[in-house]
């Protein structure tokens, strides 16, 4: 059996704009239609809604400007009088997905008139824009509904129109469909016009867009809406990601889709960072975890053969394996790690860097790989040297107009001292506490030459950050590093460390 291409629609630009606070400039509008035009390869482009603005012309106009006229972008157009038809040809579109009534209670509430009547008006729209050689699609809005409710109008407005637009469009539009339901309505309608070509278009109010979708495609549905990130109205639509990759993974005989897999990451953060609307990190195929494991038992089944994985291999994707680092981790997850950075240590070395990981846990969930390096110097550079001093707790406000103040408490050669003072920062006025009890006992304080912070890449607020100072006592210079999530205690670590050296 040959197996059948499902044409795919991306309607980001379109319909996954109409998800709240979400606006696109006319560069970003190019650069995602080209992503996913030239390589993500979708089939097919639903640019936006006519009519919008005359910025929003401007900005289709950029980008059929910059990347050709074809009839592969779409403009969702209304039955008004060829006022949506003559906008989208100013902006130079040449395909007409027009907004019809797919339900007899949209038709008799919302726009008043009678199944004739509004057919009459849509052939109106379909013979003004084919004589300027446009494609004609046909959206039959709430038409799922109407298939529930209103049946016999549903068919009478398709049976109207078969031979007269290209591919009429059934839209889920509530989000009301199940998989079992969706499968039953797409195979009655396509059995009752098995040579017309038949596009689902899905909402997520369910979460059951992508399984809708697989039901569609089933039951015989030639194309299907997505958008990127599951991008849209309420709930959103469904993502084009899970969707294709479950089409290949699922029924590689059966059918097939034109999509560059390997794209799907970069279209997926390009609209992520354009949008501003920031994916869970557990999101299907291109969420920041789906690639990640953290069970020691996992990484250790890997290591010995592959047990933990399945056919979404990351490398599909362009993306790779990650281990984290936590409490959950063992010896397996830092190994992958190691490896894979190029980086060997001694079996004790590696018992302390995951006891070092496992403490920093109770703070901070996982570790990346761009995290370790700081763990391991901060460990490697740590001497076994006695400890006679150590910080046992440490209070440090700051305010607007105020000076900082800390406030300490310290163990030195067994004995327990508290001290206050404020100071230009947090750790200057953590400085000037521990000058303070210098003067009571004999704690050698070193003056401070450099002061040097390093996060990993990626710059995010919860990374690790790398404390390195420089130090300058009775001619000798000491450099001493921290490690931890916030700053001022990555220093504060620093700080503890050389007080050891100097006095120990």
């Amino acid at each position: 059996m040959i197996p059948k291409k499902i044409e795919i629609m991306d309607t980001t630009l379109r319909d996954g704009e109409q998800m709240a606070n979400v606006s696109y400039s006319a560069s970003e509008k190019l650069n995602i239609a080209k992503i996913l035009l030239h390589q993500t390869k979708v089939d097919r482009l639903e640019l936006t809604s006519a009519r919008v603005s005359e910025k929003e012309g401007d900005s289709i106009q950029h980008v059929i400007q910059n990347l050709g006229k074809t009839k592969k972008f779409e403009i969702l157009g209304f039955v008004d009088n060829h006022k949506s038809i003559d906008w989208i040809r100013e902006c130079g579109g040449q395909t007409l997905n027009l907004l019809t009534k797919g339900s007899l209670k949209h038709l008799t509430i919302q726009i008043k008139k009678t199944r004739e009547e509004h057919l009459k008006d849509i052939l109106s729209e379909i013979d003004y824009a084919q004589k300027f050689d446009f494609d004609v699609n046909v959206y039959l809005e709430d038409w799922s509904n109407g298939m529930l409710h209103s049946k016999e109008y549903v068919f009478f407005m398709i049976k109207n129109l078969a031979g007269k637009v290209k591919r009429i469009m059934l839209p889920d539009t509530l989000g009301v469909l199940n998989p079992s339901l969706t499968a039953s309505l797409i195979s009655e309608t396509k059995n009752e016009f098995p040579d017309l070509f038949f596009d689902f278009h899905p909402h997520n109010d369910y979460g059951l867009a992508t399984a809708n979708c697989i039901a569609a495609v089933e039951a015989g549905a030639d194309g299907l809406h997505l958008t990127v990130n599951g991008m849209g109205e309420r709930a959103g639509n469904a993502p084009l990601e899970e969707v294709v990759t479950s089409i290949k993974d699922f029924f590689p005989d059966k059918y097939y889709t034109s999509i560059e897999e390997k794209t799907l990451y970069k279209a997926s953060k390009t609209v992520e960072i354009y949008s501003t609307s920031r994916m869970s990190p557990n999101k299907a195929i291109v969420g920041s975890n789906v690639f990640t494991q953290t069970a020691g038992v996992h990484a250790d089944g890997d290591k010995k053969g592959g047990l933990y994985e399945n056919k979404l291999l990351p490398e599909r994707f362009g993306r790779e394996r990650e281990y984290a680092l936590g409490k959950l981790s063992g010896k397996a997850n830092l190994e992958q790690n190691l490896k894979k950075m190029d980086i060997q240590l001694s079996e004790s070395e590696k018992n302390k860097v995951l006891k070092k990981i496992i403490e920093l846990s109770e703070r901070k969930q996982t570790f990346t790989v761009e995290d370790l390096p700081y763990i391991i110097d901060d460990i490697l550079d740590s001497k076994e040297t006695e400890k006679v001093f150590s910080i046992n707790s440490f209070i440090i406000t700051t305010s607007f107009h105020h000076q900082p103040v800390a406030t300490i408490l310290i163990d030195f050669q067994g004995e327990t001292i508290e001290q206050t003072a404020s100071g230009d920062g947090g750790f200057d006025a953590f400085m000037n506490a521990l000058r303070k009890i210098s003067e009571k006992v004999d704690l050698k304080i070193p003056k401070l030459i450099d002061y040097q912070v390093n996060i990993p890449p990626g710059g995010k607020t919860d990374a690790l950050v790398q404390t390195t100072i420089i130090w300058e006592y009775e001619g000798k210079e000491f450099k001493t590093k921290g490690v931890h999530s916030d700053q001022l205690t990555a220093a504060i670590e620093a700080t503890e460390k050389v007080i050891n050296k100097i006095c120990g």
